[in-house]
């Protein structure tokens, strides 16, 4: 386990981050990290360090502009022939959404050093149909190797300098892992963690092993003159055994697929009853004993919902609070509904495994039915109708158990998220982490309660003059409040559940008074 130190985490700076280093922060000098000043920047110093950048943020003050930093920090590395042969050797990236120009630069600045970059990017996938002026070609044009797989590659983590054949570089690589897509969305609007770290070798081999199964099943985005043979050293039990830490522990949702080699190429095919992160989750709720606090964009997962339940009901003193997403919001009447089609699809599936897990992988809003069995529960609340357009979404996927133990990544509480996407979530047995992640989640528990956003908006919606905004600064809401002023809203304006509203709620972020 990294050491680390509360006193990290930071209030102003370049970045506002939790961070540990060698020696931690030095206050004095301005902070440790990219081009803050003062220590040299323990994620370009080769020393081990962990640190949380948590969105939004200012760009200036993003995990984008961090990802940026660090690379710039090989670049000059690599021209300041500091590090010799390993100064600057390899990256790799597997990334579902990516748009940040900072970090495309740095990369290309990288490519042109001799770097080989290689990416496992999801919209390739879509793209390589119609590739010219794509995300995807534009990589290739600046020398990334990009390739898609045949299943939703929704993982957010990159390995600087890694084991890609040098074991020893799993001690000296820079892991970037979390909930952040490399956007501007996740950097300056949604609810995000990112965590970089160094030091902590069995993660970047198990990280490293992850990618190169990934890639070895992946197809090649055909555009650049890349090089699409770049491969890979095998990472064996062995290697990960030698360097266990007791304190860690991840899942892949990759562990639910066969890797099948066809006439046609790889792909990943589902093995039926496998739900390897879940599994995981569910394990970590049955074991906690004071404490459980939950922030999720969804609660889809039918096992981790039922285990919440459970917990609740096995510690009615103990602490669970579950915040979620304002999507995740459903009514009585939509919940009762979406359980009539279920029985109806499983009575149609029969004693078929496959066919049994895909009614539950279609989407099942399990938050309704945990509200109901008691557990505390709050959405993040922004719009009366959600709409990707607007939504400034609670895009973390975090677990805090016993105020000790963190897991976090890219994986989304859905059945769907574990059958058909390729996903992570590490644990860190580290209280002081744990403590930092309490920090924010107390924080997102409370949005917009000081400001009392809630009986600001239903005043001047029930009594004001203005047109009645249907989109709103978030606010934590309980499912009792949501429904209640979701009411108050309808009443001011009936018209927000007609056809054309719903159609086109990027159009009708307020409703005019009559």
């Amino acid at each position: 386990m990294l050491p680390l130190r509360p006193s990290c985490l930071l209030a102003a700076g370049l970045f506002a981050s939790a961070c540990v280093g060698g020696d931690g922060i030095d206050p004095e000098n301005g902070g440790g990290g990219g081009g803050r000043g003062g220590k040299a920047d323990e994620a370009t110093s080769g020393e081990p360090f962990m640190e949380v950048i948590f969105s939004p943020q200012a760009p200036e003050r993003s995990h984008n502009a961090r990802v940026a930093s660090i690379l710039r920090g090989m670049i000059e590395r690599i021209d300041a022939e500091e590090g010799g042969d390993g100064a600057g050797h390899s990256v790799d990236v597997a990334m579902y959404s990516f748009s940040d120009a900072g970090i495309k630069a740095a990369l290309a600045e990288l490519v042109s050093r001799g770097v080989a970059v290689r990416m496992i990017f999801e919209p390739a996938r879509k793209d390589k149909g119609s590739p010219a002026g794509t995300k995807s070609a534009g990589y290739e044009d600046v020398g990334i190797d990009v390739r898609y797989i045949n299943k939703i590659m929704h993982h957010k983590f990159a390995i600087l300098d890694g084991p890609r054949d040098d074991e020893s570089r799993a001690r000296t690589a820079v892991l970037i892992t979390g909930s952040g897509n490399w956007s501007s969305g996740a950097a300056t609007r949604y609810d995000e963690n990112t965590l970089f770290q160094r030091g902590d070798a069995e993660l970047v081999l198990r990280m490293q092993r992850e990618f190169n199964l990934l890639w070895q099943g992946s197809k090649d985005f055909v555009w650049g003159e890349t090089d699409a043979n770049l491969q890979s050293m095998p990472i064996t039990d062995e290697m990960i055994e030698a360097v266990e830490d007791p304190d860690l522990d991840v899942g892949f949702t990759s562990d639910n697929f066969q890797l099948r080699v066809t006439s046609s190429g790889p792909s990943f095919r589902i093995i039926p009853g496998r739900d390897t992160v879940a599994d995981l989750l569910v394990g970590l709720i049955d074991g906690a004993e004071r404490s459980i606090h939950v922030a999720s964009g969804h609660l889809r997962s039918r096992a981790v919902s039922d285990a919440l339940v459970r917990w609740r009901e096995a510690h009615p003193d103990g602490d669970l609070r579950v915040y979620l997403d304002g999507q995740e919001y459903l009514s009585s009447w939509y919940h009762q509904d979406q359980l009539d089609e279920v029985d109806q699809c499983l009575e149609a599936a029969g004693t078929s495994e496959s066919s049994v897990q895909r009614c539950w992988d279609k989407g099942f809003l399990f938050s309704y039915q945990v509200h109901e069995a008691g557990v505390p529960l709050r959405y993040k609340f922004y719009a009366y109708r959600w709409d990707t357009s607007y939504a400034d979404q609670m895009h973390n996927k975090f677990f805090l158990f016993d105020g000790e133990v963190v897991a976090s990544g890219s994986y989304n509480l859905s059945d769907n998220a574990e059958h058909d996407t390729m996903e992570n979530m590490v644990v860190h047995r580290n209280p002081a982490l744990a403590e930092m992640f309490e920090r924010k989640f107390e924080e997102l528990w409370t949005t917009g309660e000081e400001e009392d956003r809630l009986g600001t908006l239903t005043a001047g919606v029930q009594g004001g003059s203005d047109d009645i905004p249907l989109v709103f600064p978030p606010m934590a809401l309980t499912w009792d409040q949501v429904t209640e002023l979701k009411e108050v809203i309808l009443n001011a304006c009936p018209a927000v559940d007609s056809d054309e509203y719903r159609r086109n709620a990027a159009s009708h972020r307020a409703c005019p008074r009559d």
